[in-house]
């Protein structure tokens, strides 16, 4: 075996690391080779639907709602309904003691029978009365006392009528009853309890149609016209209901100057007289360019998109100072800096610099959804749709 001296093993560890080090026989370093280009994801720009809208909250209430009353007084006699329970329009809602209002229609029927009885017994003496004037056997006088009593009787009879109507309408008071269809409320009193003409029993309120009501800024009311969208958004922004403002107040509340708004519609999603919601109004809608909220790099407060450009036969980004408009949720309004039809990278951004080579995996254009809004109580404008 050939033994291996230090000298001649330094010189071969030495000759290894030059060759791994890329040094030639002539001392001069070998080329890299380029890196390969970085795969990037790109959307193309496109126009989309967007919305210049204001998000505030609002209270909704029911467009038929009443307080029930008894309009007469007596205690509550029986109670046919309890809280919370679905009516029609004429349902006996609670009934008050009116034993003695019914006393007093019986006894102004029987005034009734009697003034009747007495214009029966009028009518016949006048008519006798008559007949024997024309015979000559009674006088002009007698005569005009007779038709004199029948009017009298007439006019009886009218009044006891009268009472008897009276009666019973002021009867119908003491069973109390729904006004229309609807819900009824709490019930406010219990068996026993003396109650006045305008002691509040309960209340009936329909939830089919409902209003809301939002005040919006002054300045932002002077383009509201009647017919102007406006959506209802549940917890997590989603449409719940659409519908049209039909009222816009003339004039702004002078503590908060505010302009009251109302819009009407036809409750589908389950909600509730009086509770608070979010409203957007939509004041105005545009078409623009959108980008994609994960596209767009900052540097110095300076928004910059890169670009996928071609150039010499390659394929490059370019970072591109951008001005943007509204957030939405996914999206940016693009004011300045892209066109439509550019591609834009929209992922491994911090890894990319200007002019460097990609390559291109085209992404599926996002559906366009509405995206707008900021928080309950603001404003905040956005857009519909996302790049494409």
């Amino acid at each position: 075996m050939r033994r291996v001296r230090p000298l001649e093993a330094l010189l071969t560890v030495w000759g290894l690391a030059l060759v791994a080090g890329g040094v030639g026989c002539g001392g001069k370093p070998a080329a890299k080779a380029p890196p390969p280009p970085r795969e990037v994801e790109a959307v193309t720009m496109a126009p989309a639907e967007t919305r210049d809208t204001g998000e505030y909250l609002g209270t909704l209430t029911s467009r038929q709602s009443v307080n029930v009353v008894p309009q007469v007084a007596g205690y509550v006699r029986r109670i046919h309904v309890s809280p919370g329970q679905k009516v029609e329009a004429g349902t006996p809602l609670l009934e008050v003691d009116g034993r003695q209002e019914s006393a007093a229609l019986e006894s102004a029927q029987a005034q009734r029978s009697s003034a009747q009885a007495a214009l029966e017994l009028a009518k016949q003496t006048r008519e006798r009365t008559e007949a024997l004037y024309k015979e000559g056997l009674v006088s002009a006088q007698e005569l005009e006392r007779a038709r004199s009593q029948t009017e009298t009787s007439e006019a009886a009879a009218r009044v006891a009528s009268a009472q008897v109507s009276q009666r019973e309408v002021q009867l119908q008071y003491y069973v109390v009853r729904a006004p229309f269809a609807g819900t009824v409320g709490d019930v406010l009193v219990r068996l026993g309890d003396y109650v006045g003409a305008i002691t509040p029993l309960t209340s009936v309120a329909q939830a089919d149609a409902l209003e809301v009501s939002v005040a919006v800024p002054s300045e932002r009311a002077r383009s509201l016209q009647p017919n102007t969208p406006i959506e209802l958004l549940d917890a997590q922004g989603k449409v719940l209901l659409a519908s049209t403002l039909f009222f816009v107040a003339p004039q702004a509340d002078p503590r908060t100057q505010l302009v009251e708004l109302k819009a009407a519609f036809r409750n589908t999603g389950g909600l509730r007289p009086n509770e608070l919601v979010r409203a957007r109004v939509i004041y105005s809608t545009r078409s623009a360019l959108q980008v994609p909220a994960l596209a767009v790099v900052r540097q110095s407060g300076q928004p910059f998109a890169f670009v996928v450009l071609e150039k010499e036969g390659k394929t490059v980004v370019e970072r591109r100072p951008i001005k943007l408009g509204a957030l939405g949720e996914l999206t940016y309004v693009v004011e300045s800096g892209l066109r439509a039809g550019e591609r834009i990278a929209v992922s491994s951004l911090q890894l990319l610099r200007d002019g460097a080579p990609v390559k291109v995996k085209e992404k599926p254009a996002p559906t366009p959804t509405p995206v707008v809004g900021t928080g309950a109580g603001t404003e905040g404008g956005g857009s519909t749709g996302g790049a494409r």
